[in-house]
């Protein structure tokens, strides 16, 4: 659970920052980009959970991250860059869902963009932080409280 709400949080910031990135119609209000970047989100959280899942598959143990090294953080992070270049490729291919705008830096043989993959570079080591963090925090007291 709170993978999937620190990944909500994290990701909607994301998404709003690049909006700009993106094609949109001029006839877009906040309110549709809010809605938007919300339903953009809720797919992120989909990735985050399914890299968590998987790493937690091969770990053996869902609380992973409690003892974490760097092939479990590998992991994670592997599979939400590969979950993405795939569905980039898809939305911005045969399903035509979104288009770059010119500004977006894509990657050369795969034209997938530049910030939908640093997304899933950066934000994911920092959900497991604030998991860790939130996690140890709430230990901490409980022990303190026996």
């Amino acid at each position: 659970m709170n993978i999937a709400i620190f990944s909500f949080l994290l990701n909607f910031l994301w998404e709003m920052q690049q909006m700009p990135f993106f094609q949109v119609s001029s006839e877009f209000s906040c309110t549709d980009k809010v809605i938007n970047c919300t339903v953009a989100t809720v797919g992120d959280v989909g990735i985050s959970l399914t890299a968590f899942w998987t790493v937690a598959i091969m770990s053996k143990s869902r609380q992973w991250f409690r003892q974490l090294n760097w092939w479990q953080l590998s992991s994670f992070i592997l599979v939400g860059v590969a979950i993405t270049i795939i569905f980039e490729a898809l939305a911005t291919g045969v399903l035509d869902r979104w288009e770059y705008a010119d500004v977006m830096p894509t990657l050369p043989f795969l034209g997938t963009g530049l910030l939908p993959l640093l997304q899933w570079i950066l934000i994911p080591p920092i959900i497991i932080w604030f998991v860790q963090r939130q996690l140890f925090n709430v230990r901490y007291k409980d022990s303190r409280q026996s």
